[in-house]
């Protein structure tokens, strides 16, 4: 057997990036047989702990409401001072394989978000496999859609989502023109996870570079619970995208789902919709860690497109 390919860490990106770059990808994940509920639970449990102790004493300067909207578990976050009455709302959908981040992952990830977008924040903790298996996350996320259409003009709602959570959004606002909903002012999408196939070029060009992140094909079985991975509320990439609001999606050149956000904006753009990309020079997925000076100019980016679709009223 030959010796995985050694990959230079690159001069062309920050100190803090190419620290990031030098760990070494873990093994790849050790999944239960797809009908072992517990083990799957398990290993929920496990991989969920070890985040939690990762983000340990962070704090951020937000207000959070722990509640229920449209019956589904969710977190309302605000920065001080923010007018709860007319300033607009964002859905934010987690990520973690569609399986991963519920809680209080979900809140510190939405908290985070929350910084970002200076807007009122609903992180939505919708439920997940193996319990859960699809459709019931995006039933969760559409629920909550349609309340927040109960509180808000569709032009002061915003949708937003990282990794599986893209994969909700796409998906959501699929659902939602299918039940003749209004789509919402604009669209953030980090490195989505819109081909549960996992069919892209990247799959296989970054699957040695991305020192995040590895192939999901049994996940993805979990989640589909026997439907057809290709199924467009699914995979949303092969969904008819046509209408869909202004969009702003990002992807890194060390991206396992590279392939996945690329050919996403290829779509968008070949249906008329005003979609802005952009790739970060040796990005893995999800980032450098969050400090990188990278990281910090997608949040600006993030915040500028989001101004830029704010309803000037």
């Amino acid at each position: 057997m030959s010796e995985p390919t050694q990959v230079p860490v690159p001069t062309s990106v920050s100190e803090v990036a190419r620290q990031f770059l030098a760990v070494p990808a873990a093994a790849p994940w050790s999944y239960p047989a797809l009908d072992d509920v517990q083990g799957w639970l398990g290993f929920v449990e496990s991989v969920d702990s070890t985040v939690r102790e990762r983000l340990t004493g962070f704090d951020f300067p937000v207000a959070v409401e722990d509640t229920e909207i449209a019956g589904v578990r969710a977190y309302v976050i605000a920065l001080p001072g923010t007018d709860t009455e007319t300033t607009p709302i964002y859905l934010d959908l987690h990520g973690g394989a569609l399986i991963l981040g519920g809680g209080e992952l979900c809140r510190t990830m939405s908290s985070v978000t929350a910084m970002t977008n200076g807007m009122i924040t609903w992180g939505v903790d919708y439920r997940m496999p193996p319990l859960h298996p699809y459709p019931a996350a995006l039933d969760d996320c559409l629920a909550v859609y349609r309340e927040a259409l109960k509180q808000r003009d569709p032009s002061e709602i915003f949708v937003g989502g990282g990794s599986a959570g893209g994969n909700l959004a796409v998906a959501l606002l699929v659902r939602a023109r299918q039940e003749g909903l209004p789509m919402p002012a604009a669209l953030v999408l980090l490195t989505p996870e819109v081909d549960l196939t996992e069919s892209g070029d990247t799959f296989h060009t970054n699957r040695e570079f991305d020192n995040v992140l590895s192939s999901l094909r049994e996940v993805n079985l979990l989640y589909a619970d026997g439907h057809d991975l290709s199924d467009p509320l699914l995979s949303p990439l092969f969904a008819d995208l046509t209408g869909f609001p202004p969009t702003f999606l990002q992807s890194g050149t060390r991206d396992l789902f590279l392939s996945n956000t690329v050919r996403l904006h290829r779509r968008l753009r070949a249906v008329g919709v005003d979609a802005e990309l952009h790739v970060f020079e040796a990005m893995p997925h999800g980032g450098f860690g969050g400090a990188s000076p990278e990281d910090l100019d997608l949040r600006a980016e993030m915040r500028r497109f989001l101004d830029r679709h704010r309803d000037p009223r």
